[in-house]
């Protein structure tokens, strides 16, 4: 794969993608709602299309990879367990989208201050939302800036990716938000699937076939077929990586924000299912991909780099792998500028919104837009540390970000909870988790996110106990949702 053909499909990329993104410009986009959630008028299947693009970016294809090529197939039921989590939405799914349509929320932290009726609850989730994205967001910046400089034998620099990556997340964020996002998502997604599957296909012929493909894995490293294999999926590593991953369609917002965005029940119903054969198929493909790096190029230093190696290989036709290469750019865009426009909206409605008194929609639309490039350089200056084994790294934010799942169980299914057990399990947790990242410590050989969630839970659990409820807000709040998912049954 020569330079001259990657940096031609990089040009070809960002022009099909700016054509698409400026066709999405319908209407104004002239508040929070039209530019951040799209006027909750996105369809069934450009929902699917988008919610995979954002959430399989550079940490399925470039980092599941990694994984793969450092553990095993450990990193396969590590993904699996993810999926199953997906299963969260079909309960949870329904109740955001009812209770966004009735009382507008634009952000899940906004939701959670209203339910538990204390607006510091919206501002400090909505500040540890960023605290713990901002990493995530230059996860997918380094995915990006590793690609290109292993596809091209470091003929593209690390720094020329990730400043790539930047720009067009700033581009597709403002030239129509989401809907913008959305629209380039789409496109993405099905040339990621289409052609990610051929190279599987192409990779596995090349190896003799699915029998051939094994029995040189088992041959060559045979301890990559079983866990804990060479010993790095060990039960409290494996554990410390899934729990955090299995939350995440709830706990992260770039993702749960997403559910406010179908059309209809019928439309969410249809992004879940579609979404979920999606998932499906990139695990398969990041995990085959890793192995077969394992076979290609043993012992690298940096395990992230499988996925480029193998797409820069000689058993994959450079058209395809090229095609496939600004698929996987895309995709890790397509989560930055979704991150971009989730946390902007967090900050200018969450924290702005409640801080600044008589605030106006508009104000704080031009709030979040100014808030977006700041936002981006922050993710650009920690993707610039070149941190390794990417998908760890995303696991760890994950892990900070847990810390709210207590109080949105506690939303929907608890009327006992409170606003000061929101306020102490997300805080005290939070802090606690980001000192476990920050010394790399493992109490009792526990991970972070295992240590985040116990302690969020017990906290919520027992203050609440301890604190008045507002009983009246969630009688309604609750009352509506259990009428509301009747009708449309």
């Amino acid at each position: 794969m020569t330079t001259t053909l990657v940096w031609s499909a990089i040009a070809a990329y960002i022009a099909i993608a700016l054509f698409v993104a400026y066709l999405s410009r319908k209407g104004k986009q002239d508040n929070m709602e039209s530019y951040f959630l799209g006027d909750r008028k996105l369809g069934g299947f450009v929902s699917a299309l988008s919610y995979s693009a954002t959430t399989y970016s550079a940490f399925m294809l470039v980092g599941l990879a990694g994984l793969t090529y450092n553990g095993g197939v450990g990193a396969l039921g590590f993904e699996l367990i993810y999926l199953m989590g997906v299963s969260l939405v079909a309960f949870f799914g329904p109740r955001f989208w009812v209770v966004g349509k009735k009382y507008g929320y634009v952000t899940p932290s906004e939701m959670l201050g209203d339910r538990y009726n204390n607006k510091h609850v919206a501002i400090i989730v909505a500040i540890s939302n960023c605290l713990f994205l901002i990493p995530y967001s230059a996860v997918q910046l380094s995915g990006v800036g590793y690609l290109l400089q292993g596809v091209t034998n470091n003929a593209i620099p690390y720094s020329t990716g990730v400043i790539i990556a930047t720009v067009l997340a700033l581009i597709f964020s403002y030239i129509a938000g989401i809907r913008s996002v959305a629209w380039t998502d789409s496109l993405q997604s099905l040339f990621m699937i289409i052609g990610s599957t051929l190279i599987v296909i192409v990779l596995i012929n090349g190896f003799g076939g699915l029998s051939g493909f094994f029995e040189k894995i088992e041959t060559s490293q045979p301890e990559l077929m079983t866990v804990p294999g060479n010993g790095y999926f060990s039960f409290l590593t494996f554990l410390g990586l899934t729990i955090p991953w299995f939350f995440f369609s709830i706990s992260n917002p770039q993702v749960s924000q997403r559910l406010y965005m179908p059309a209809s029940l019928k439309s969410l119903k249809t992004m879940l299912m579609g979404f979920l054969v999606f998932g499906f198929i990139y695990t398969i493909v990041a995990v085959v991909w890793g192995f077969s790096a394992t076979l290609l190029f043993p012992g690298l230093e940096n395990p992230d780099l499988a996925t480029p190696l193998v797409l820069s290989s000689e058993l994959v036709p450079p058209i395809l792998g090229v095609i496939v290469m600004v698929g996987i750019m895309a995709a890790a865009v397509s989560t930055i500028d979704s991150i971009l426009l989730t946390l902007s909206s967090l900050f200018a409605k969450d924290v702005y919104g409640n801080l600044k008194k008589n605030t106006t929609d508009q104000m704080q639309l031009r709030i979040g837009k100014i808030v977006i490039p700041i936002i981006a350089i922050l993710a650009y200056l920690f993707a610039e540390m070149e941190l390794s084994l990417i998908a760890v790294l995303s696991v760890a934010s994950s892990a900070g970000l847990i810390v709210v799942v207590p109080a949105i169980v506690g939303t929907f299914f608890w009327k006992r909870g409170t606003a000061a057990g929101v306020l102490s399990s997300v805080t005290i947790a939070g802090l606690i988790v980001i000192l476990l990242e920050l010394f790399q410590l493992k109490p009792l050989g526990l991970a972070s996110g295992l240590w985040g969630i116990s302690i969020s839970t017990l906290l919520f659990i027992g203050v609440s106990l301890v604190t008045r409820a507002p009983e009246a807000k969630a009688n309604e709040f609750l009352s509506y949702i259990s009428e509301a998912l009747k009708k449309a049954k």
